[in-house]
């Protein structure tokens, strides 16, 4: 059974409009969707913004569920150049760049467990499903929507995506996670948390994140309708393709 995980409701919605669901079941304020999404047993659930939320979501999906896989989708601002609005970063590894135990550990390492960063189990599989969604790009999205949110030839990257509780929002607080972090694609406020807690619990984790602003002084943009309107179809379309 795959546990997908997504911050805001608007990211999932596309993926609760195609579930079969069988039932739902609310604990720790949240509900879990349950059911079959292309064929293949899920559970869907929206874990809220944060590291804290985000770890307390996945650890009561792998209490509460047979979970073999956990994905987690949604949007992130850009850091680098190279990437555009409606670019997609499949997430490689995850740092938590405000984690900061110094001097009693290095910075950036996670106390207790030696480690700085956290690899994903990416698979082939999901970077074929998200090269042959972007093949089909234009049958998602139609000219009006491409031209509204500026998606030109979206592409997709493989690489680090840094986790941290804040929403960056200014080309300063870009220099500064830049600067810690130099070859950081992306930046959001879960992924890296859930990681962990899949490493700890030695549960398979993907993550893929659309880019939805250059996390400086754009990202001020209406980030539930961009979620709604084109973040969502890109996960529910690069998901079709996985699970088939």
């Amino acid at each position: 059974m795959i546990g997908i995980i997504s911050a805001m409701p608007e990211e999932m919605q596309s993926l609760l409009d195609n579930l079969q669901v069988s039932k739902t079941i609310n604990k720790g304020k949240r509900t879990y969707y349950q059911g079959q999404l292309f064929n293949n047993d899920v559970v869907i659930v929206f874990s809220r913004w944060g590291k804290v939320a985000a770890s307390a979501t996945v650890t009561q999906l792998l209490n509460s569920f047979a979970i073999s896989e956990v994905f987690f989708s949604g949007v992130a601002g850009a850091l680098q150049k190279s990437l555009k609005i409606g670019d997609l970063v499949i997430g490689t590894t995850l740092i938590q760049y405000d984690m900061d135990a110094s001097p009693l550990y290095p910075d950036m390492e996670i106390p207790l467990l030696s480690k700085t960063s956290f690899e994903t189990s990416t698979t082939s599989k999901l970077e074929k499903a998200t090269q042959d969604f972007l093949a089909d790009f234009s049958k998602y999205f139609n000219l009006k929507t491409r031209k509204e949110f500026k998606l030109k030839n979206p592409k997709y990257h493989k690489g680090l995506v840094v986790s941290g509780d804040q929403f960056v929002n200014s080309k300063n607080k870009i220099r500064k996670i830049l600067k810690k972090v130099p070859d950081a694609l992306c930046v959001e406020m879960e992924g890296a948390a859930v990681a962990q807690v899949c490493y700890e619990y030695e549960i398979p984790f993907q993550i893929i994140r659309v880019i939805s602003d250059n996390a400086n002084d754009n990202s001020h943009i209406d980030f539930p309708y961009f979620a709604n309107e084109v973040a969502g179809k890109y996960i529910l379309g690069i998901l079709k393709k996985y699970l088939d």
